[in-house]
């Protein structure tokens, strides 16, 4: 039984989010109620569509649908609610209620042609969103109207909503590697660091980039500099069959090696496709291997609490001996 929205979109091509996607050895069917019956038709043709009538559980229906051809019924224990595990547990009575782990999650990790695609067209009105906000970064102008400037600029061009909540930190608030956008306004000798995305027919893009307001002194032309190195060599590195912990490795040692190795505290990137943050993971923890077709970020960063922060991140395809980088907005320091 799968209650998790993007997994049911996954699966079935069903959008409304609400109910149950039930998979069988005999069929599959949508346990939803009757907002949703008319659209599941419609997204899902390959299924049975059961409605839920008001009150009704969605669990009871499945149950009372499925439970006398099953022997065991696996459910998404990372999702549900206690509450909801409790009701699973009273409709099947007698059955062998099993939890199915991230199962679904993880045959979203590699990416079908058509959802490179669709992840594509996401990042080419991200791109196109960064040239575009340069022209509006000016002394004076609030972060959140940088924000909202932005976001309207890819619903506008296409996208059928923004990824997740833009984040757009200035001056000493680009320390804040998710310092959402506030009412600061730019001033000279300001890093402005936004990482924001477009989503299209479900699927996401991200992207960061950093610039500068004025003209910067040593230091942060060094700390930028030491943020795109590892950069590069972590692209230049990323191909199937090595581990996640392996790249973030190897972009962390040039941050170390630096003397900011204190100052880069997350992973070095995330799986994108449905969700803005899927596996694998690029950490020191990420134990998956890289596989063709998985679509990964790549983001070193340098925070400095009280002074600044500087964060690249592109997004890029994995393949055999190497990556397509998605991504094709310039990364060289830009300076307004």
């Amino acid at each position: 039984m799968i209650s998790k929205p993007e997994n049911q979109f996954y699966i079935s091509g069903f959008s409304g989010g609400e109910g149950v996607v039930a998979v069988t050895c005999r069929g599959a069917a949508i346990i939803t109620d009757s907002r949703y019956t008319e659209q599941a038709k419609t997204e899902a043709p390959g299924f049975a569509i059961l409605e839920q009538k008001a009150g009704v559980s969605p669990f009871e229906v499945c149950a009372n649908n499925f439970k006398s051809e099953i022997k065991n019924v696996g459910f998404e224990s990372h999702y549900i609610t206690y509450d909801q595990f409790e009701d699973i547990k009273k409709y099947f009575e007698g059955i062998d209620v099993k939890p199915a782990g991230s199962l679904v999650e993880e045959l979203r990790t590699i990416k079908e042609p058509h959802e490179i695609e669709m992840i594509k067209k996401a990042q080419e009105i991200t791109d196109k969103t960064f040239v575009h906000i340069l022209k509006y970064i000016k002394p004076g102008v609030a972060e959140k109207d940088l924000a909202c400037e932005m976001e309207y600029f890819m619903k506008k061009n296409g996208a059928d909503g923004i990824a997740f909540d833009t984040i757009l930190a200035s001056g000493p608030r680009s320390s804040l590697p998710h310092g959402r956008a506030s009412g600061r306004k730019i001033q000279y000798g300001d890093f402005i660091t936004m990482d924001f995305g477009a989503r299209y027919s479900w699927y996401c893009s991200d992207m960061t980039r950093t610039v500068f307001l004025g003209r910067p002194d040593d230091t942060q032309v060094k700390i930028y500099n030491i943020v795109l190195e590892a950069q590069k060599r972590a692209l230049e590195y990323i191909k199937s069959g090595l581990l996640g912990k392996d790249v973030d490795r190897l972009a962390r040692e040039v941050i170390d090696k630096s003397g900011y190795g204190n100052n880069f505290g997350h992973g070095l990137g995330h799986g994108v496709g449905i969700e803005i943050h899927e596996s694998p993971r690029l950490s020191p923890k990420g134990d998956m291997e890289l596989l063709p077709g998985m679509v990964v970020t790549v983001e070193p960063g340098i925070y400095i609490e009280n002074y600044g922060g500087v964060r690249i991140e592109d997004m890029v395809v994995v393949t055999q001996n190497g990556c397509d980088n998605l991504t094709k907005s310039d990364k060289h320091l830009i300076l307004l």
